[in-house]
C-alpha cells in the first residue's frame, strides 16, 4: 500500500545513488534521495512539512489524493528553447 498523500514522480539521475523527486499535484514540493526506497521515505515527511508550511503561509492546500502513485522515470533532459 501507498502511505502518501500526493503522487510523486522519482527521477533517476546519471548518478548512481541520487533520485530527484517531486509531485506534481502540490506546487513546490522537490526533494532528492539517495534510492528509490529513500526518495519515498523522504518524500512521506517532506510532503507533511511542505503542506504545514503551506498552512503557516495561507496558501491554498490540494485536496488529498485518495489514490497516489508513484512513478519512476529518467531525469527529463532540459528542451532547448
Amino acid at each position: 500500500m501507498i502511505n502518501l498523500a500526493y503522487s510523486i514522480i522519482i527521477e533517476a539521475t546519471e548518478e548512481p545513488d541520487f533520485f530527484g523527486f517531486y509531485s506534481p499535484e502540490l506546487e513546490g514540493f522537490s526533494s532528492v534521495g539517495h534510492s528509490i526506497e529513500d526518495s519515498i521515505y523522504q518524500a512521506k515527511n517532506g510532503i507533511k512539512e511542505h503542506v504545514n508550511l503551506l498552512k503557516e503561509l495561507d496558501k491554498p492546500i490540494p485536496n488529498v489524493n485518495p489514490n497516489p502513485k508513484i512513478i519512476i522515470q529518467n531525469q527529463e533532459k532540459p528542451k532547448a528553447a
